[in-house]
């Protein structure tokens, strides 16, 4: 089977892919939003600490696990523990992906939906009118058909790509729009530092505020390294699956990483200063995008083509993480159970979009199959991915490093490639006793705050 299993063309594809994977347009809102009210330089240097100790590691470990099996996750953890129950946490994260991917293609509609409006120049009537900009979304994602319609768009961009394969799919389009994706928030940001009063956003972004650096800031800091690498959803097993022997992993681990960071710096640079600039609200977070920034662009020269651009690369951003989620869902069907990769993924990408109207519906299209949880079937699958089966996920993968397959093993992989780099096998079995040990103490905290309402962190 690894003879014929697909690889990826280069170096430089491989690491702009599963960059492309942890670059989402959580990096886009959630990584500013957060440093801004957390402390600024003070949280993002908590969050470089905890992204190098926790991110790290999983990432590596998550790519020597696929290319050490060459299989996607429920076949590499069958492969490396046979005839055991390990293989659960191959399938849990193939579930991850498709519980991610349902509420995330609606998502990625949405944006589809601004790039139009902008680009038609809706949103010079909202100049300045953040109130005008929110019922303009709430419409429309509590409108029936509207949002199913650019959903529906999405979500089979996502599978023409995946049908294409690794290099004339994933890899060709991620070594366009990755690059694009820095040239784009990089005219952003230039251009909201030369507006008057810009240079203030990054004042907010970036000066050390030691004083809003709380401990919940630290937990938040820490679950944020976590989730914005794509971890513990099999996708960087399934991505590492498609690599040969002599790549780098720590040199790639690393290049992800930084990648990763630095576009979510350079977005809040983009979004803050600009923001600032014009006197709008900086501490509206996820609001930000659809309310705040709609109002804002129209204030600007040329605001129609600010505006475009911008929502542009923000559905590029999701395009390259949602492919990565449903190369995971599509690679488990070819290596278990023999399909073609395009019976796969146009099967699999139909479910998941039609579980994913379900996510719209529930929004204000009548149907909600968890209204007696009291809340929404989107916010239901946002919940149960982001808090409960990523971490679980990521922990687990770094457990059974250490307690099932054995350093030993993983640094024999991990080694290949490396040439004369070395790195210290006590060092790895630390960092991921770290890993496992913040990330389950993150589970506990939202266990006990759900079960019993008690907030062990302030």
């Amino acid at each position: 089977m690894s003879n014929q299993r697909e690889q990826w063309g280069s170096k430089l594809g491989f690491i702009l892919a599963a960059s492309g994977s942890a670059v989402g347009i959580g990096n886009i809102w959630k990584y500013p939003h957060m440093a801004g009210q957390n402390g600024g330089a003070a949280f993002t240097v908590v969050y470089l600490v905890c992204i190098l100790v926790v991110g790290l590691s999983i990432v590596i470990a998550e790519f020597v696990i696929g290319r050490r099996t060459q299989l996607s996750p429920v076949g590499a953890f069958e492969t490396l523990a046979p005839k055991t129950n390990w293989k659960w946490l191959g399938f849990l994260g193939v579930a991850s992906a498709f519980v991610i991917l349902s509420f995330y293609g609606v998502v990625g509609g949405w944006i589809m939906k601004y790039v139009v409006i902008s680009v038609t120049g809706g949103f010079k009537e909202l100049a300045g009118d953040p109130d005008s900009a929110g019922n303009v979304f709430n419409n429309f994602i509590t409108g029936t058909w509207s949002p199913i319609f650019f959903q529906v768009i999405f979500m089979t961009v996502c599978i023409w790509v995946i049908v294409n394969g690794v290099k004339g799919g994933i890899e060709k389009w991620s070594k366009i729009m990755m690059p694009l994706i820095i040239i784009l928030l990089g005219m952003l940001a230039v251009r909201g530092m030369t507006l008057p009063g810009g240079m203030e956003g990054i004042s907010f972004l970036f000066k050390p505020r030691f004083e809003d650096l709380t401990a919940s800031s630290v937990v938040l800091a820490l679950g944020h390294s976590f989730f914005t690498l794509s971890l513990g959803m099999g996708t960087m097993i399934t991505y590492g699956s498609y690599l040969g022997r002599k790549q780098n992993l720590l040199n790639s681990a690393l290049w992800v990483i930084t990648l990763d960071t630095a576009i979510a710096m350079l977005a809040g640079v983009a979004i803050f200063t600009t923001v600032f600039a014009l006197g709008a609200n900086p501490a509206e977070g996820p609001g930000l995008i659809f309310v705040v920034l709609p109002s804002v662009f129209p204030q600007l020269d040329a605001g129609t083509l600010w505006g475009t651009l911008f929502f542009f690369l923000l559905f590029m951003a999701a395009l390259t993480s949602a492919i990565s989620i449903l190369e995971v869902v599509t690679a488990y069907f070819i290596d278990q159970k023999g399909w073609t990769r395009k019976k796969a993924t146009i099967r699999f990408g139909l479910v998941i979009t039609i579980v994913g109207a379900f996510c719209s519906f529930s929004l204000g299209g009548g149907i909600n199959i968890t209204a007696f949880l009291g809340m929404s079937f989107f916010d239901f699958m946002d919940y149960l991915s982001s808090k409960y089966m990523l971490p679980i996920g990521g922990m687990l993968t770094a457990i059974f490093i250490l307690k099932k397959w054995g350093v030993n093993q993983f640094m024999d992989e991990l080694k290949s490639g490396m040439n004369k780099m070395t790195i210290s096998k006590n060092l790895i079995t630390i960092l991921l006793g770290i890993a496992a040990s913040i990330v389950g103490f993150i589970i506990l905290i939202e266990i006990f705050d759900v079960l019993f309402g008690i907030k062990l962190i302030q």
